[in-house]
């Protein structure tokens, strides 16, 4: 068996790097180890280091996932922020054949401005294909639709919103729930996986995870992470509404430019 060791972090889903083990899996039977660097959020002043991990472990699922609907034997893990000691790392647990590298085009990488392929190709004398993600271009594919909600997450309305959503084409949701533990009612955690849970039993692809960030940041950081298409903000009506009143709906698409939807659930 083929062992390939795949290195990707924003990128990490992307068709070109599904695609490239796919045709390494042509012929013979290949297995995937993909690492998935970690990267630090550009905004807020509070860094959660277990939020920047979930957020690559739930790239990383997606991935995973995706391989295997693919009939690819594949596993992996969230590794080192420094991609190079990750790769060392990874070599250093297990032997590989070849090498896949993932990046952002080269405007957009902070990996390929600091040589990255090169230093790997130099140091691990293994074979390595460098394969550029265009996020924006695989647009027409699958959206990628963030969700925001902290204490209406499992509610009907949003729940709705999305199955709707799902019809208009091939989807896949991020749930994301920032919580304010001095004003929460109940566990955020608990009320994520009822929703995840339900949007599963549904046939939507999604995954999630609870923030403590306030809500512009943790959405900013999520466009970081994740790239979606369009946000989905969903509130209890206005009367009840912090997140209204701090008019969150209208700073997100002026700083974002995307299409918010806001679903208010009672």
């Amino acid at each position: 068996m083929k062992r390939v060791l795949v290195v990707a972090n924003e990128t990490v889903a992307g068709k070109p790097v599904i695609d490239a083990i796919r045709r390494r899996a042509e012929g013979e039977e290949v297995h995937a180890h993909v690492i998935s660097p970690q990267n630090q959020p550009k905004h807020g002043y509070v860094i959660y280091d277990e939020h920047v991990r979930d957020a690559a472990q739930n790239r990383l699922d997606m991935t995973l996932a995706l391989l295997r609907e693919a009939g690819i034997d594949a596993d992996g893990e969230v590794m080192d922020p420094d991609p190079y000691s990750a790769v060392m790392d990874a070599l250093g647990e297990q032997d590989y054949d070849e090498i896949v590298i993932s990046t952002h085009p080269e405007t957009r990488s902070g990996w390929l401005r600091q040589g990255l392929v090169d230093r790997v190709k130099r140091a691990t004398r293994r074979p390595v294909e460098h394969v550029v993600v265009d996020l924006d271009a695989e647009r027409d594919d699958t959206k990628r639709t963030l969700v925001v909600a902290n204490q209406t997450v499992a509610s009907p309305e949003l729940l709705e919103a999305l199955k709707k959503k799902a019809n208009e084409g091939p989807r896949r949701f991020i749930v994301i729930a920032p919580q304010d533990e001095s004003n929460s009612e109940g566990d955020p955690h608990e009320r994520l996986a009822k929703t995840l849970e339900e949007l599963e039993e549904a046939g939507l692809q999604a995954v999630g995870q609870v923030e403590h960030h306030d809500p512009y940041t943790a959405i900013q950081n999520a466009l970081q992470f994740y790239a979606p298409d369009d946000i989905v903000i969903s509130t209890f009506p206005e009367t009840r509404s912090g997140w209204l009143r701090n008019d969150l709906i209208g700073r997100v698409e002026t700083s974002t430019g995307k299409s918010v939807e806001h679903v208010v659930s009672e």
